[in-house]
């Protein structure tokens, strides 16, 4: 199974690239981040046109994760179930026995931030979380944008 992953940095602006990519790039999985957009506006047609199906949450101007597959989606979920949250950074599908987790994981800036301690704390609810997904499904793939290095 050949999976990628591609912080696109707004899919509004980058759909005809993603489709054009697809279509060069013959591949099973392919998990965006940062779509920036509402699920009322995922162009969910146009990637379906393309032979994809898709499971994404999303907000306006920020965040926003999606996946798409050339296999069917089951057991998606959207956020990390245990940490409240009103940012769209996580959604997570099983398809064809694999569970493959996509995550925008936030950019903590400075450490004496609060955005810093945002960001640990969300990591912590991914690691707590992680560990059951990882218990339930063993065939587990996290792709994204990790946001780590300095």
């Amino acid at each position: 199974m050949k999976l990628a992953t591609w912080n696109v940095n707004s899919l509004k602006v980058r759909l005809p690239q993603v489709l054009q990519w697809l279509t060069d790039n013959p591949i099973d999985i392919l998990c965006l981040q940062e779509t920036k957009m509402t699920d009322d506006k995922f162009p969910v047609a146009e990637i379906e046109a393309a032979g994809d199906q898709v499971a994404f949450t999303g907000q306006k101007t920020y965040n926003g994760v999606a996946i798409l597959s050339k296999h069917p989606l089951t057991e998606v979920v959207k956020n990390i179930p245990s940490f409240e949250d009103e940012q769209q950074r996580i959604i997570a599908a099983t398809i064809e026995g694999m569970r493959v987790v996509c995550a925008y994981i936030p950019n903590g800036q400075a450490v004496d931030s609060d955005k810093y301690q945002y960001k640990l704390r969300w990591l912590e609810g991914l690691h707590d979380w992680l560990a059951k997904e990882c218990e339930a499904h063993p065939n587990l793939v996290l792709l994204g944008d990790y946001n780590i290095a300095p």
